[in-house]
C-alpha cells in the first residue's frame, strides 16, 4: 500500500497539468512537520525539501486555541496525497490542485486552509531561495522598505483597568505607537504562558460591560491620544450587544473595532458598521478570496485582516488585498502564530498598495523566537519593522531547536 501511495503521489504533477507542460526543474522529495510548544500554544511548522538541495519553511497559523494538531494532520495528508513529487515552482498550479481535489477545501475552514497556507508559503520560500531573491520580488516588488506594527499580547494575564493601563504605558514607552487590547476577555495564567478566556454564550451583564469599558478608558488615559488603540471583541457578543458596547467605545478614538460579531454573519457586521462610529476590522476567521467576498460587497468592513498562514497563503493574501483595494478597504494582516508566519506576512506587506499595519506578538518568551535564525519580532525598532532582504522569506528553522518536536516525516 505504501509503495502504491508513493507511485500515485509521484504521478500527481503530470496528471493534472496540461499536455506539453511537464518539464520539471526540481521536485519535492521530503517534508518534516513540527509541533513546537509555545507556552499554552503550539507552532505548526513545515520544512519542504527538494532534490535540488533547496528547502523552504512554512507555518500553519493555528497555534492558539484548539486545532494545531488538526493543522499538522492536514499538512501531512496534503504532502502524502498531493505535494510529494511536485515541482515547487508551480505554486498556483499546486494551490489549485489542493483546492480542487481535497474535496473539503471548497467551503472549507481553518484546518484545511492552514495546511494549504503552510505549504504554499514553503513553496515561495523555495522559489525565492532558488532564484536568490526575497519573496516580495516574485509578488510584484516592494512598495515600502519598512512597515508599521501594532503590539498584541501585552494585556494577557491582566484583569483590572489599572493593571492594563500600567502595562500599556510600558509598551508605549518601549516605542510602540499602536497597540491592541481585549477588554471583554478574562485572563488565564500569568507571565509568558498567559492567555485569554473569551465570553461564554455571547452574553455579558451590565457590571462586566462597565469593567470592559473602564479597561479601555484606563488604557487610553495612560497612553494618551497619540498612541493608536484598537479593541478586539473576538466575535464574543450578539449583534445588539456589539452595537451597544461599540457605541460606548466611540469616545476613545479607536483605530478599529475588530470582529464585533460572528464571522458567519456579514449582514450583522454591516449592521454594526452602520450604527457604530468606529472603523470595523475583520478577517481572522475568513478563508481565501471567496470567504472575503460577501463582507466586501456589503461594505461591512473597513480593514480586512487575512492571515497568511491560515487564509490561503501569500498569493491568496495578495488577491484578497486586491479585492479590498477595489472596495476602498485597507489590509492589516492578522498574525498571532510564530516567527515564520511573521516573516511570511512581511513579504506580502511589502507589495500591497493598501497595506495599513502589521500585527505582531513581541512579548513572548525568548525560546519562542529561537526556532528561527532571525526572528523578525526581535528586530522591531520604534514600532517599525524593515522588510527582510535575504532570499526567500528571510528566515530559516534552527534545526536543533525544532528537531525534538518533529511530529511527522514524509518522503518519496
Amino acid at each position: 500500500m505504501a509503495a502504491r501511495l508513493k507511485m500515485e503521489t509521484a504521478a500527481q504533477p503530470t496528471e493534472s497539468i496540461e499536455e506539453g507542460d511537464t518539464k520539471t526543474r526540481m521536485k519535492i522529495t521530503e517534508a518534516k512537520i513540527y509541533l513546537v510548544p509555545a507556552g499554552r500554544h503550539r507552532f505548526c511548522l513545515v520544512k519542504l525539501v527538494t532534490d535540488g538541495g533547496v528547502h523552504g519553511v512554512g507555518e500553519a497559523a493555528m497555534s492558539f486555541g484548539v486545532g494545531a494538531t488538526a493543522a499538522a494532520g492536514m499538512v501531512k495528508d496534503l504532502v502524502e496525497r498531493i505535494v510529494l513529487g511536485w515541482d515547487p515552482f508551480r505554486i498556483e498550479a499546486l494551490w489549485s490542485e489542493m483546492y480542487d481535489h481535497t474535496f473539503w477545501a471548497k467551503g472549507g475552514g481553518p484546518a484545511v486552509f492552514a495546511g494549504m497556507s503552510a505549504l504554499e508559503i514553503a513553496l515561495w520560500d523555495i522559489k525565492g531561495k532558488a532564484l536568490g531573491v526575497p519573496v516580495y520580488e516574485l509578488l510584484g516588488g516592494k512598495l515600502r522598505d519598512e512597515v508599521k506594527v501594532y503590539a498584541n499580547g501585552w494585556s494577557y494575564g491582566l484583569s483590572s483597568p489599572e493593571e492594563q493601563a500600567q502595562a500599556a504605558e510600558r509598551v508605549a514607552a518601549g516605542g510602540y505607537s499602536a497597540i491592541k487590547m481585549y477588554p471583554l476577555a478574562s485572563p488565564v495564567g500569568t507571565g509568558p504562558t498567559a492567555t485569554l478566556r473569551h465570553v461564554s454564550h455571547r452574553s455579558i451583564d451590565r457590571e462586566f460591560e462597565e469593567v470592559a469599558v473602564q479597561r479601555v478608558r484606563a488604557v487610553r488615559e495612560a497612553v494618551g491620544p497619540a498612541v493608536e488603540l484598537m479593541v478586539d471583541a473576538s466575535a464574543e457578543l450578539t449583534t445588539d450587544a456589539a452595537i451597544r458596547f461599540g457605541r460606548r467605545l466611540e469616545e476613545f478614538d479607536l483605530v478599529f473595532y475588530e470582529e464585533p460579531v460572528d464571522p458567519f454573519d456579514p449582514e450583522a457586521q454591516k449592521k454594526v458598521a452602520e450604527q457604530v462610529k468606529i472603523p470595523i476590522a475583520a478577517g481572522e476567521r475568513h478563508y481565501t478570496r471567496y470567504g472575503f467576498r460577501r463582507m466586501l460587497e456589503l461594505h461591512a468592513v473597513d480593514i480586512v485582516q487575512p492571515a497568511p498562514g491560515r487564509s490561503g497563503g501569500l498569493l491568496e493574501i495578495r488577491k484578497i488585498a486586491a479585492m479590498a483595494e477595489a472596495y476602498n478597504a485597507r489590509v492589516a494582516p492578522h498574525n498571532c502564530a510564530g516567527p515564520v508566519a511573521t516573516a511570511a506576512a512581511l513579504q506580502v506587506d511589502a507589495c500591497m498598495p493598501n497595506f495599513f499595519m502589521q500585527e505582531v506578538f513581541p512579548f513572548r518568551a525568548p525560546e519562542h523566537y529561537s526556532v528561527v535564525d532571525r526572528a523578525p519580532e526581535l528586530e522591531i525598532q520604534a514600532g517599525r519593522l524593515r522588510i527582510p532582504e535575504r532570499p526567500g522569506l528571510g528566515v530559516d528553522l534552527v534545526e536543533e531547536r525544532v528537531a525534538p518536536h518533529l511530529w511527522a516525516r514524509c518522503a518519496l
